[in-house]
């Protein structure tokens, strides 16, 4: 994903010029599957009436500010149906790209009762099909299904009866769970043509399909269980290909999990899970992706166990659905804050640390995954768990499947802790890839080659990451400190998996308030009780200097962006404005006047420039433009950094701008030049032009000898930041 794919959304006028009843807001009841391309639009609001299915070759377009509201019955007549559900079959698209002040929501009609009439920044015309108006219902879950995208991606699904392979082929294929029709809800594949049951034939895409576009989308009060351990979730991704965009997606009060990822090379960017039931970020069957700036907010919606109703882990990770199959989930995840749910009251069990909500991060047969630059504070139980097998299907021990049962170490698998000493780019020689037709090992397990620091990263590490331990339990950092990730201070170059973490007792971020925390007791399994507190307010901007800055950051990185700040947000930037139902809710801090909608690009020597702007545009007041991360410029004297605010009242859409080796996503109309002082620049000014409204996108372009040896003033190359819209009131 290029931000103008983000960007060309906010260039398209939708809704109505005038102002429009919301009593004659129409709805269109959708109750059979879409075998045509079709488009959704407001002011029509969208009624899904059972589980409907975009079928093999069509396109479902989704315009910005579409809302589709289901009704809260979980039972249809349609025969074989569960509840209200979109599902995006293979070989089928959706290209649902809403806005940052135009989102698309997935709801249910409980969330308000009439659309909210907003004004698009861009053209000034006003939609009334936005968001609906209702209040934030933190006990409203499962008031319909949720949504699912299916790919021609590798897949390691094993089960009794299912012919898959331990050796991954493109005839591998699963069934998602939680949809109930027979035949149709399949995904997976490879990268040989073939042809599947039900008169599906791949296109040989494998790792790479394009199953479109999902931007911009809020999916809220969802979730479905069909059975144990079969469930709809917020936003589930099976077998989904690389070539997807996947950016600013939040999922809240699922009663299953924010989004759970089986298989394929699925890459996001901007994403919030607040309150799901179960594991707020899922994944098994062997995802071989990315996942780079997130939130990630525990909390409950039913009183009931860990994961019906209860957050269960922050990440919850599978490696394959057999221990010594292939692929094996092989991931990088970035620049993400996470709040968990610590015991508040104190009657839980202190030495188990069975307290709220569970682990940060739960590893399971075999996955391999990096967490980089990340913020954990108030988690209830262990930072690092070896859960070592899900015990479900082929690793359930008691289903006589050979093999069954098995975890880290099964079938001559690398151990637990091989994993976290063993370089990145070691590959498993179980089962592996067999090359041509098919995916060469190389090809399969580009994420876990190319998405690293260097050849010192190790197959599962936590680095760079921030640890808040103010609310921690006793066993909450005993598996991390076994595992080396609390053994050194800084990067020794040898066992960098730990280096650069910080523990510390100060609270990283701005603010965070809960509700009075309750006990809940009576759950089934263990623990019988818990002890939880719903967070009510967050500002998840970096409060502390470990916090803004980072140790290390990627370089040369076609997805993750080089951003040098911990956790999900950096200095004074809040993408989840505009578009999120925490930010409607109020349950989220917000800048309303300056939009982050991220997109920093080529890196210099100090990572990417990080762009930040305060105040507001309105006449005689005072904004300021910041940039930062600039690196010196000593040919020509500038020891503090040199750079460019870039400033225009349009995106540089449908096509950014090739300049210095990176992109230009501003079409300028004012450049203002500033330079450094310890590595920082500022611009401040009273605007009093007396222009008429208007939108208004920055984007910084830095200067950097050390990184594109070019000396100003013709230079060769530079570091390009995100982008802030900003709105002239």
């Amino acid at each position: 994903m290029q931000l103008p794919n983000y960007l060309q959304g906010t260039l398209i006028a939708l809704g109505l010029t005038g102002a429009v009843s919301a009593q004659i807001v129409p709805t269109v009841v959708v109750a059979a599957d879409i075998a045509t391309s079709t488009v959704w639009g407001p002011p029509n609001i969208y009624e899904l009436d059972g589980e409907i299915h975009v079928l093999d070759g069509a396109t479902l377009t989704i315009l910005p500010g579409t809302v589709i509201a289901s009704d809260t019955t979980v039972s249809f007549p349609t025969p074989g149906s569960g509840p209200a559900s979109l599902t995006i079959d293979r070989g089928a698209m959706i290209v649902a790209k809403g806005t940052q002040t135009n989102p698309i929501v997935f709801t249910s009609k409980s969330d308000g009762t009439t659309p909210a009439t907003t004004i698009e920044p861009i053209s000034g015309a006003q939609t009334t099909s936005r968001n609906l108006n209702g209040a934030y219902r933190p006990a409203a879950t499962a008031e319909w299904g949720g949504v699912s995208i299916h790919g021609e991606g590798y897949v390691s699904y094993c089960n009794a009866g299912v012919t898959n392979t331990p050796v991954p082929s493109s005839s591998n294929e699963a069934p998602m769970e939680g949809l109930l029709r027979p035949n149709i809800r399949n995904y997976g594949g490879g990268k040989v043509v073939t042809a599947f049951g039900g008169g599906f034939t791949s296109d040989g895409q494998g790792d790479n399909d394009d199953s479109g576009a999902f931007e911009f989308v809020s999916i809220r009060y969802n979730g479905f269980v069909a059975a144990s351990t079969v469930e709809l979730n917020g936003l589930g991704l099976g077998g989904v290909g690389r070539e997807t965009d996947l950016s600013h997606i939040e999922s809240l009060n699922s009663l299953d999990d924010g989004i759970e990822i089986w298989g394929g090379a699925a890459r996001l960017k901007y994403v919030e899970i607040w309150a799901c039931g179960d594991d707020s970020i899922d994944f098994d069957q062997g995802w071989r992706g990315a996942l780079q700036h997130g939130l990630v907010v525990q909390g409950y919606t039913t009183p009931s166990s860990q994961g019906s109703g209860l957050s269960d882990n922050c990440f919850e990770m599978d490696g394959a659905e057999q221990c010594f199959w292939q692929p094996v989930s092989s991931a990088v995840i970035a620049n993400v804050t996470v709040v968990g749910m610590p015991d508040a009251i104190g009657t839980g069990d202190p030495v188990n640390g069975n307290n709220g909500g569970d682990h940060a991060m739960a590893f399971r047969d075999n996955a391999r995954v990096q967490f980089h630059r990340m913020v954990y504070l108030d988690i209830g139980d262990r930072l690092v768990s070896n859960d070592n097998t899900d015990g479900e299907r082929c690793n359930n021990a008691s289903s006589g499947i050979p093999g069954a049962g098995g975890g880290y170490g099964c079938s001559g698998t690398l151990s637990w802790a091989a994993t976290w000493t063993t370089a990145t780019g070691t590959l498993s020689t179980v089962s592996p890839f067999p090359g041509f037709p098919e995916s060469t090992p190389t090809e399969a397990y580009i994420t876990a080659s190319n998405m690293d620091f260097g050849a010192n990263g190790k197959l599962n590490e936590v680095k760079d990451s921030l640890i808040y331990t103010g609310n921690s339990s006793v066993a909450y950092l005993v598996e991390a400190t076994a595992r080396g990730v609390l053994a050194l201070p800084a990067d020794d170059g040898v066992n960098n998996n730990n280096g650069a973490n910080v523990v510390t007792g100060t609270l990283p971020i701005a603010a965070i308030s809960r509700d009075p925390a309750v006990t809940i007791g009576g759950l089934t399994g263990s623990p019988s009780s818990v002890d939880v507190a719903r967070v009510n307010f967050l500002d998840p901007r970096p409060a502390t200097a470990d916090a803004r800055r980072s140790y290390e950051w990627e370089a040369g990185n076609t997805f993750l962006d080089g951003s040098r700040y911990r956790g999900g947000f950096g200095q004074d930037r809040l993408w989840t404005t505009g578009w999120t139902a925490t930010a409607q809710y109020g349950l989220i801090a917000t800048d309303t006047a300056n939009y982050d909608l991220g997109g920093c690009n080529n890196p210099g020597s100090r990572g990417c420039t990080e762009l930040s702007i305060t105040g507001s545009w309105a006449a005689s007041t005072l904004v300021t433009l910041t940039a930062r991360n600039l690196a010196p410029v000593p040919s020509v004297g500038l020891p503090g950094g040199a750079c460019v605010f870039v400033i225009g009242f349009a995106p540089a859409s449908p096509t950014a701008l090739p300049l210095f080796g990176g992109v230009l996503n501003v079409l300028p109309d004012i450049q203002e030049g500033a330079f450094g002082i310890a590595g920082e620049a500022t611009v401040s000014f009273v605007y009093g032009r007396g222009l008429p409204p208007a939108t208004i996108f920055t984007q910084v372009v830095a200067f950097d000898d050390a990184a594109f040896g070019s000396p100003l003033p013709f230079p060769t190359g530079a570091s390009f930041s995100n982008v802030v819209m900003s709105r002239i009131p």
